[in-house]
């Protein structure tokens, strides 16, 4: 099949990502709604879950290598100072002890594009580098650490970013605590003249706390040298980008790094960049020649490995009498710690519904803390939040049901673009969602329930981009025992990439799920893909394995036509055969095909489709909650999620629960546990285990009912897939925060909402 290279641009996890791309000149006709498959869609267990249920499966935490060794990192322990000297006599004598890394003897290697260095003599917050020992024994190394000797000069430091805003703050770095020195600001209409137009306002300000990832899987990777060529086993969401930073850090050619990544413990977007320990496990290994292992621990995870930044959001609305928006303004703030990150939130406040004058102003505020990264859905998670919060307040104020208000304002255009979506249900989200929820039979007036037990209903809704985009290759391998090898260079970060790629080319090769091998995360064996973050895997990579997959069929029809000396026409392909359509008993395998062309292997190589030309690619969706407060303790207990969503065509209904259930989870562990504690007079963070931070268990899981109203969305690729990965959380928090309101009638504005902020609620009502 004929290639061309075109333009691509698609959404990423933090913004419009822009590149060039070879994509197929033809385009496969799309698996359209009604289009009956046997295999795609079907609740396949994953391919590879005797492996990890078993223990046989090997993450990159596992690997152990001849002649390994280990390395653990010294790290600040202060949040703001300049290193005067560092001593590691001590130390480097302790026996078993191979080679100590600082500043002294490290290359200046930049980092965070250019604002430190791999190490630094500047330390901006607790858990920043500044020493690496690698030993015999990962027990020599934690011991050779409180051997190093560090003299600093402190400095004065700054958590909080309202504080940190204000000209007299410590500074972070040389310049402003402010990113880009001012804030990032979006205009559409005239909000204040909308304002003054309309028939109701409100206004208010709500927050959110900083969150850690705390993937199950630690940050780890693991380096060896094979004379100049450099292999990496790294659990990582972007193999290539582990590959190119590594190479570039060293300043060698990206061909002699090989990354690889098979199993992985989850990431939540903290693994889609370097981190600077896989840079520095390379060259100790360069050292000492020998592979070299470093993993974060759990402390190190909760204060260098990233989070989602907090956000103090004041947003206003006007509205007429009917419920039609005419204005909407949000300012807000956010954390993002001490390197450069962006704590932007607004993107749901002015796309989600349909309003003429829109206004809006975002700062990113470094402090002396661990850097912010993107977290599953970033910047929509708060956003969403504030905003639908501020939607059943305007609501109530108007003497509306909550969901009314929002189909009012349903748009079938973006309201920035002013181009249509490719596809949109969420009213099918709406109607069904609130079926399933008993939303017109449970839900009373806010505040009417008495007692000390009180339930109440609430809703949020969503929309993410999640459309995926090229470049994305496959390859497939097809032997003559007609068995294939699926490979592309994207990554399973335990989603079940391996198991819906496989089911894919099943579907269409018409071959058992058995008979096909499927390889990731290997930048040395697979074609390009890109990251894997913002949903953005399987619209992304399934079209391009379908695409391989019917190149490989096409090929063999031919064969087949060849061999059996009739048009290509005149073939029917079915279950890996192939017979005349006039004369069915003529009939050969694919065996006998790739035998006849004196081939061992048929390879095809297929890419993802340019996305169309004129519209705008969205998943949607809403989520319903009911919850119980308990007024006695303040502890809010979630019932019930019902989340129904627009998210195109299913691959796989199985892994497509996981998903969700693992979003609803952590979704509501948002809305009501989870929160990085630091005490502002030293700048340390009081949250470093997941004891201590309140990650939730089988006990705070509610039940959840998952409805998906779509088919497929045909216009985006040849499978019609959307991402799912962050519409699963997006709603969520702000779905409980509304039914807590109807349960109480009093509205928490601040995430967590905690037993305490509900009993203040309570006694500041009476």
């Amino acid at each position: 099949m004929a290639h061309k290279i075109v333009k691509s641009r698609y959404f990423g996890d933090e913004g419009l990502i822009e590149t060039m791309a070879e994509v197929p000149a033809d385009k496969l006709k799309a698996w359209g709604p009604g289009t009956e498959l046997k295999i795609v869609g079907k609740p396949v267990s994953r391919l590879d879950g005797y492996e990890k249920v078993s223990g046989r499966a090997v993450f990159t935490f596992d690997v152990i290598l001849p002649r390994m060794t280990y390395a653990k990192m010294l790290r600040a322990s202060v949040p703001h100072a300049r290193i005067k000297n560092i001593d590691t006599s001590k130390a480097d004598d302790l026996p078993g002890v191979l080679k100590i890394l600082t500043l002294k003897n490290c290359p200046k290697i930049p980092w965070h594009w250019g604002t430190t260095a791999l190490f630094d003599e500047e330390v901006r917050y607790e858990g920043d580098e500044v020493a690496c020992v690698v030993a015999e024994t990962g027990q020599i190394a934690e011991e050779a650490l409180g051997l190093i000797n560090v003299q600093y000069e402190t400095l004065p430091f700054v958590t909080d970013p309202a504080l940190a805003m204000k000209t007299d703050a410590p500074k972070v770095h040389g310049w402003g605590n402010i990113i880009d020195e001012k804030p990032s600001v979006y205009s559409r209409g005239d909000v204040e003249k909308g304002f003054r137009e309309s028939d109701v306002t409100f206004e208010d300000t709500y927050s959110t706390q900083i969150v850690v990832h705390n993937p199950t899987e630690p940050h780890c990777s693991v380096a060896a040298w094979e004379n100049d060529k450099l292999t990496v086993w790294d659990s990582t969401q972007a193999v290539f980008a582990v590959r190119d930073t590594i190479a570039k850090s060293l300043s060698m050619p990206e061909s002699k790094v090989r990354v690889i990544k098979k199993y992985m413990g989850g990431g939540f977007g903290s693994k889609l960049e370097a981190g600077k320990y896989s840079v520095i496990a390379a060259i100790l290994s360069k050292e000492i020649g020998r592979p070299v292992r470093i993993a974060l621990d759990r402390k190190e995870m909760n204060l260098s490995a990233g989070n989602r930044p907090d956000s103090v959001q004041k947003l206003k609305a006007g509205a007429r009498k009917d419920g039609t928006l005419v204005a909407l303004s949000q300012s807000s703030y956010g954390n993002v710690g001490a390197y450069p990150n962006g704590a932007d939130c607004s993107t749901p406040l002015r796309t989600l519904y349909k309003c003429p004058n829109v206004q809006t102003e975002e700062y990113s505020v470094l402090t002396n803390l661990g850097r912010s990264r993107a977290y599953r859905a970033p910047g929509h998670v708060q956003g969403t939040f504030a905003f639908e919060s501020l939607m059943d307040d305007l609501a109530e104020k108007l003497g509306m049901d909550p969901l009314e208000l929002r189909k009012k304002n349903f748009t079938e255009v973006d309201p920035e673009s002013g181009r249509p979506y490719t596809s949109k249900r969420i009213l099918d989200a709406y109607l069904q969602g609130a079926k399933a929820i008993g939303w017109n039979e449970k839900r009373k007036p806010a505040g009417s329930e008495k007692g000390r037990f009180r339930r109440g209903i609430g809703m949020a809704s969503q929309i993410w981009w999640g459309g995926g985009g090229p470049p994305a290759y496959c390859t497939i391998k097809l032997n003559q025992d007609a068995s294939a090898h699926v490979l592309a260079g994207t990554q399973d970060l335990g989603t079940g990439t391996y198991t819906y790629l496989a089911q894919i080319t099943s579907e269409v090769l018409e071959i058992p799920l058995e008979k096909i091998q499927v390889t990731l995360g290997d930048t040395e064996t697979c074609p390009y893909c890109g990251l894997s973050g913002g949903s953005l895997t399987a619209p992304s990579v399934s079209p391009a394995v379908r695409d391989a997959a019917e190149q490989m069929k096409m090929k063999l029809i031919s064969a087949a036509s060849a061999i059996l000396e009739t048009a290509e026409s005149n073939i029917k392909y079915s279950e890996g055969k192939m017979s005349k359509l006039d004369d069915p008993a003529k009939t050969i395998t694919v065996s006998e095909v790739i035998g006849e062309m004196h081939e061992r292997v048929l390879v095809t190589t297929g890419a993802r489709e340019a996305n169309p030309e004129g519209y705008e690619i969205n998943s949607f969706g809403a989520q319903f909650a009911e919850v119980e407060v308990d007024t006695w303790t303040g502890k809010v207990r979630v019932i019930k999620i019902v989340a129904a969503h627009d998210i195109g065509r299913v691959l796989n209904h199985k892994t497509l629960l996981n998903q969700f259930h693992g979003g609803i989870i952590q979704g509501a562990a948002y809305a009501l546990l989870e929160e990085r504690v630091v005490d502002e007079y030293t700048g340390k963070v009081l949250t470093t285990n997941i004891h201590d931070y309140k990650l939730p268990t089988v006990q705070d899981t509610p039940e959840i009912e998952l409805i998906v109203v779509s088919e497929s969305d045909p216009l985006i690729s040849n499978t019609g897939v959307k991402g799912i990965g962050e519409p699963a959380i997006i709603p969520t928090a702000g779905a409980i925060a509304n039914a807590v309101y109807n349960a109480l009638g009093i509205r928490i504005k601040s995430l967590p909402i905690t037993p305490d902020k509900v009993l203040m609620a309570l006694s500041e009502k009476i």
